[in-house]
């Protein structure tokens, strides 16, 4: 007897658990310079507009989909050292997911490494900074490398033979990550290992040993004996060192290979286990007699090496201003689409307080940054050369302090979706950290803010010079200035209070670089937030009358556009 089997379920409802309603979606395929308008106003103002063309299709590439991929699969598949070869050979090696490598090619091939260097010209460090601030919305292990090589040039440049040697290469438009020596490269990066176990921050109680295998003296040649605690981007194809020589602590180029063709004795000992730049391979390394030329005159390697630490630094306040666009995109972009209580997110007066206030934040660390930049593009003349000098530490201290809470901040927007691992915002908040300790802490940063006025004076005069461009226009701001200016003249405990003074003096140049550029409803919301209101500690405590709904219109990135 045939037996019929009723396929279909008796009661259909019970299948369905739920419909698929108020979900928010991802930001991509969008044009992250366009879409910016913070952005696109300062390149032109700084003097970039003749970058406006490139930088809107780099946009285009950065904010698509495909490329947004590359930033999470580089920090997913995290690099992996082997010191040696399955035969017993020392190698160090590290190999890395082809999403880094993309993005490293990426990177040198649009000049984010050198650009500045090989095309000076009015405007090339800004539109350098505004093409490594999209490049570093999608990942930020990778800058490391680019911005030591882009560092190194002018430290280089300190030994003319040894410029001639390198540069050329160093500064092509080309990634090779092949680990060969460098006569069989097409193109090199540069790293740094300054840092030893014993000294941190403190690089002048180093102990690694300098021996010359001549005469010695600038542009010779030395073996290195000692240890380096932290260097990131071991793969580099050579590292500025610093090591003590007879005449005292000295500046060294130290190469992974020796121009025979034999490795050099830089041994990596292992890879550091980071908090966040998870793509970023940083390591321990031992100098055993390992070969290196001495870069500037002996005994000045702190001095020879500080521009380089000062455009490392540089980049440090691009970054983490990029990583505070990014995260304000991703909370105000979910804000603009999710509901709750019967609104969405962006349209409830308690959130908009919120994304307002991190959209201002993220305005004001860009336009700083840029502003810094323009300065970096006109060192000929003597005032920028002096903000250069004293604000590249303001800034880094202030921008990148200010972005592990903005972090969180958009974090917490998003809500519990924010907090899983298959969001970026979890990566974000991991190297929100980094930026504000590496290159110097915030401690550092301000005690050398303190050494630039005392050592030269002239900074102050171009600080002062640069914020009283906007005088008379913003009572509160004029105000604050004033009070500013005293404190700074009073010596007592100056070292105690200089987190307080630096905050301030940071504080009074976005300020002042808002109320001359920035429209009113920004400007204004800065001051009566940031100068005027008392204790302005977390965000969302933006007072009465800031029209929040412009501030959000004007930060608000569209998916797909």
């Amino acid at each position: 007897m045939d037996m019929k089997i009723e396929t279909k379920p008796a009661f259909p409802y019970l299948a369905e658990t739920h419909e698929l309603t108020n979900l928010s979606r991802e930001l991509c395929d969008y044009n992250m310079f366009s879409q910016d308008a913070v952005l696109t106003e300062s390149v032109q103002r700084e003097g970039a507009q003749w970058a406006q063309d490139q930088l809107t299709a780099f946009g285009q590439l950065t904010g698509s989909a495909d490329y947004l991929e590359l930033g999470r699969l580089a920090n997913k598949h995290q690099p992996e050292l082997d010191t040696h070869d399955r035969f017993g050979n020392r190698i160090d090696l590290v190999s890395f997911h082809p999403a880094y490598h993309q993005l490293m090619k990426t990177a040198i091939e649009h000049g984010l490494h050198a650009s500045p260097w090989t095309h000076p010209k009015a405007g090339a460090h800004v539109a350098r900074a505004a093409g490594n601030y999209l490049q570093t919305q999608v990942e930020a292990g990778h800058g490391c490398p680019i911005t030591m090589t882009f560092a190194a040039v002018p430290a280089l440049r300190l030994q003319p033979d040894l410029a001639d040697l390198w540069l050329p290469k160093l500064t092509a438009p080309v990634y090779d990550p092949r680990n060969v020596p460098v006569s069989q490269k097409l193109g090199l990066t540069i790293g740094m290992a300054m840092t030893e176990k014993q000294g941190g921050s403190d690089v002048r109680s180093n102990s690694t040993q300098a021996y010359p295998l001549g005469s010695g003296g600038p542009g010779q040649a030395y073996e290195l004996v000692g240890h380096k605690y932290f260097v990131s981007a071991p793969m580099c194809d050579a590292f500025l060192v610093l090591a003590h020589s007879a005449g005292g602590l000295s500046c060294f180029l130290l190469p992974r290979w020796r121009p025979d063709g034999s490795k050099n004795a830089m041994q990596v000992l292992r890879l550091k286990k980071k908090m966040g730049n998870a793509s970023n391979a940083s390591s321990e390394t031992e100098l055993r007699g390992a070969l290196a030329w001495m870069v500037g005159e002996e005994g000045r390697g702190v001095r020879n090496i500080i521009e380089m630490v000062s455009m490392t630094r540089f980049d440090c306040m691009t970054g983490s201003s990029a990583g505070m666009r990014m995260a304000a995109s991703q909370a105000l972009h979910h804000c603009s689409i999710r509901s709750a209580f019967g609104k969405v997110l962006n349209e409830q007066p308690l959130m908009r307080n919120v994304l307002a206030d991190l959209a201002l934040e993220s305005e004001a660390a860009l336009t700083l940054t840029l502003r810094v930049a323009r300065a970096m593009d006109h060192r000929s003349d003597a005032q920028e050369d002096l903000l250069v000098r004293l604000v590249t530490a303001v800034g880094k201290y202030w921008i990148c302090k200010r972005t592990p809470n903005h972090a969180y901040e958009a974090m917490e927007c998003i809500g519990g979706s924010g907090v899983m691992e298959d969001s970026m915002m979890p990566r974000l908040f991991r190297e929100a950290p980094i930026n504000p300790i590496w290159e110097g802490s915030g401690n550092v940063q301000c005690l050398d803010v303190l050494r630039a006025m005392a050592k030269t004076p002239a900074v102050l005069d171009a600080f002062f010079g640069e914020v009283g461009k906007a005088q008379g226009t913003h009572a509160v701001l004029d105000q604050w200035v004033a009070a500013l200016a005293k404190d700074l003249r009073d010596p007592r405990d100056v070292e105690y209070r200089a987190r307080d003074l630096v905050d301030r003096m940071a504080l009074a140049l976005q300020a002042s670089l808002l109320v001359q550029s920035a429209p009113s409803f920004i400007s204004d919301a800065f001051c009566q937030s940031r100068l005027e209101q008392a204790g302005h500690h977390n965000y969302g405590t933006l007072p009465r009358g800031v029209d929040v709904g412009a501030i959000i219109a004007r930060a608000t990135p569209q998916s797909g556009a």
